[in-house]
């Protein structure tokens, strides 16, 4: 789920790491609607104690494993954002706070920006990837994200599509 919150603020934020130059998408602002497709595969970067697992079932230690595993099916969540000139001019995607993280602009302009990050976590996993984002008319957008996560023997990568559009200049509700 916070993935899918990241999604939204990447898309729709546009003013991404504005230490980074990266330029804003040139897309209307107000309501967006955004569908985003996760999957991933590998074990997650979680420990569970093995005085845990000991205490499991055969059964039990094998849905935990299966779960910690990743069904490698795709997962689709659809969000609600509304977009201002306060928000593009922010840099808040992935918060303005993550010390632990370096970014790279690959590229930015009005049309596309691919930015690649990496993070180390405070309990040491480390974090990869690259981030697309692709304006397709200023009221659709579209892009993908891959991730690497490492921690010790275990790795998981995870994958996203996104899309989003434009609804109307009404926000409502939604913020």
């Amino acid at each position: 789920m916070r993935t899918s919150v990241l999604m939204v603020v990447l898309i729709l934020g546009c003013g991404l790491w504005a230490e980074d130059a990266i330029k804003p998408l040139d897309v209307k602002l107000g309501l967006w609607e955004t569908t985003s497709t996760f999957q991933s595969s590998g074990m997650p970067p979680v420990n569970i104690p093995e005085d845990a697992l000991a205490r499991m079932t055969p059964e039990q230690r094998a849905k935990v494993e299966q779960m910690m595993k990743g069904s490698g099916s795709p997962r689709t969540n659809t969000v609600k954002s509304c977009m201002t000139r306060e928000k593009m001019n922010r840099a808040e995607a992935f918060g303005t706070d993550r010390k632990n993280c370096t970014r790279s602009v690959v590229s930015s302009s009005g049309n596309k920006t691919e930015v690649r990050m990496e993070c180390t976590t405070d309990d040491g996993a480390k974090v990869n990837g690259i981030v697309r984002v692709e304006r397709i008319s200023s009221d659709s957008v579209k892009g993908s994200m891959q991730m690497t996560t490492t921690s010790g023997d275990r790795t998981m990568n995870m994958n996203s599509t996104f899309t989003s559009k434009y609804l109307g200049p009404d926000c409502g509700d939604v913020k």
